[in-house]
């Protein structure tokens, strides 16, 4: 019996401490990731003259995008408003000089927005003695993203797949039971516009979503221009909401808003991707932000809990649980809300069961009420796993389940790769499961704030995802730009987002290899010579008066 208790409690122990509960805060590993930021004075006048260029320089960038996605972009099949035409035709008609003009463009971008970062963020484990202004960045951002909003498609058709499925939707059709071919046919000119790949796959979005998209599809019918500005529309309201909650938050976890605008709303990736590639993660990333605002407002800016907190509770639970009908990912910020709120009512497990219980209604209320409303009912359920057909190279177990696989067949043991991908996949499925239930215990503690403990678990969903598409990546790096500041997690994430932005080709044409040697080379010629010639009228190096060394700062805003 001795034997036996001792076990147990060797057994509780081990649990509790592979939770966290009994961690302490400076073991919190982390926790690492986040310093408090510390308010610095504005640009003095040669730094304005350098963010002067630095702005001119990125929007030459997505000029340059725009102008080549006349050419190379996700233009659609048929009713391509350039075909036949003269000058503005000429794009589709040289792939390479096309290809390349998109590829230094966005070279270009993603270099001005590494300089901008010198006025943001400072260097690499520094933070900037002067500190660019709000405006100032709304601004650039501004800039930088009307030429992409106005240009076609770049890097994806998924926006064709929308327009599709919503088409589907409004003639009375399941679209989460018939594909584009079954729902519309094979000669419609919806159909003809989706990626083979999708043309018989139901859509794996959800119903708020299929919804909204239904009523594009009564107003714009068969235009598919107009259906795709209309799309991009709600694209760029999610990236507004986006740029609306990010400095908030950022200011609640001590860190200057336009440090978290730059990584998270400044980043290629969401000019590249939620702009110029029309997804609707925008919507879904800005909505879940904005609702994790409100919450937080109730729960930690509201003394005492009064009617005003439970408005503001009630409010940021409906706009989470509006963006999972959108992607069912977000709902995990629901969690988050929950353990903060059960931290305020006093902790324990009656206020997390309090919590779960109302929260969980409110989310489960929604859902109901959406997939009633909409009579797209609930198949979206069954259609969530669509996008693991695709085999990612981002994603990790997928890497590795095709990597053993790739090596079985050249040890002559054969393919085995698809088994070798439903046990990977599982298996990571239920890291991520565990790294979100440790940052939800850290969140109840109190050891984390819900921001940083939503962005953490976020990136182990997305790094251990079956798919992992580039714009996948701002799930984690939005709410995380909003607190971890640590150069441990900032460097990692400039580095990824300057790598994928570049590395992604365009759509809408098939390139042959030398004609992507060529561009690329082209390329780093353009971009070497760019350098050479501005490096003394532009921050490459670290400049006096740009960035100082690490120190202890005051708290920049609120931090809990």
């Amino acid at each position: 019996m001795a034997v036996l208790e001792g076990a147990r409690r060797k057994a509780v122990v081990f649990g509790r401490r592979a939770l966290g509960l009994d961690v302490p805060a400076a073991d919190h590993t982390i926790a690492v990731l986040h310093r408090d930021e510390s308010e610095v004075p504005e640009l003095d006048r040669r730094e304005l003259v350098q963010l002067d260029r630095i702005r001119l320089m990125g929007a030459t960038g997505t000029v340059l995008m725009a102008i080549s996605a006349l050419g190379i972009g996700a233009q659609p099949v048929q009713q391509n408003p350039t075909s036949g035409m003269r000058v503005l035709g000429i794009f589709a008609r040289a792939h390479t000089g096309s290809l390349a003009m998109c590829m230094i463009g966005a070279v270009v971008v993603v270099l001005a927005w590494l300089l901008l970062g010198r006025f943001a963020v400072g260097g690499i484990g520094g933070s900037p003695r002067h500190r660019l202004t709000r405006s100032q960045l709304d601004r650039t951002l501004l800039l930088w993203i009307v030429p992409l909003s106005v240009a076609p498609p770049l890097f994806s058709n998924d926006v064709y797949s929308y327009l599709a499925q919503s088409e589907i939707a409004a003639r009375g059709i399941d679209p989460y039971k018939e594909g584009p071919v079954a729902g519309l046919g094979i000669d419609n000119v919806l159909t003809n516009n989706v990626p083979t790949i999708w043309r018989d796959t139901p859509a794996p979005y959800g119903p708020l979503f299929l919804w909204i998209g239904r009523g594009i599809a009564e107003l714009t019918g068969d235009n598919i221009i107009l259906g795709v500005w209309v799309h991009r529309v709600l694209a760029l309201a999610g990236v507004a909401l986006i740029v609306w909650a990010l400095p908030r938050l950022s200011v609640r976890c001590g860190v200057a808003g336009v440090s978290a605008l730059w990584l998270g709303a400044a980043n290629p990736l969401v000019l590249f991707h939620l702009v110029g590639g029309v997804h609707n993660d925008a919507l879904m990333i800005g909505l879940m932000l904005a609702g994790l605002e409100f919450a937080l407002r109730a729960i930690e800016d509201t003394h005492p809990f009064d009617g005003r907190a439970y408005a503001l509770l009630i409010a940021g639970a409906l706009l989470i649980s509006l963006s999972s009908t959108i992607k069912i990912t977000s709902i995990i910020a629901m969690g988050f809300v929950g353990m903060a709120l059960a931290r305020r009512w006093g902790g324990g497990w009656r206020p997390v069961l309090a919590a779960a219980a109302m929260l969980g209604a409110i989310a489960l209320g929604t859902t109901l009420v959406i997939s009633s409303a909409s009579g797209l009912g609930f198949g979206w359920i069954h259609t969530l796993n669509t996008a693991s057909a695709v085999r990612s190279w981002m994603s990790l177990p997928t890497a590795l389940g095709i990597i053993t696989g790739f090596g079985g067949v050249l040890l002559g043991l054969g393919d085995h790769t698809t088994a070798l991908l439903s046990i990977t996949r599982p298996i990571a499925a239920a890291a991520a499961a565990f790294v979100t239930l440790r940052m939800l215990v850290a969140t109840g503690t109190g050891r984390l704030h819900p921001v940083g403990a939503l962005g953490v678990s976020l990136g182990a969903i997305v790094l251990l995802f079956p798919v992992v598409q580039p714009w996948y990546l701002l799930w984690a790096i939005v709410p995380l730009a909003a607190w971890a500041t640590r150069p441990v997690f900032r460097v990692p994430a400039v580095a990824f987002s300057a790598v994928v932005s570049v590395l992604q080709m365009p759509r809408g044409a098939d390139l042959e290899v030398f004609q992507i040697v060529g561009a690329a080379i082209a390329t780093v010629i353009v971009g070497v010579l760019f350098i050479v010639i501005t490096r003394n009228s532009l921050p490459w190096r670290a400049q006096p008066g740009v960035s100082a060394p690490s120190q202890q700062p005051t708290s920049y805003g609120v931090s809990s």
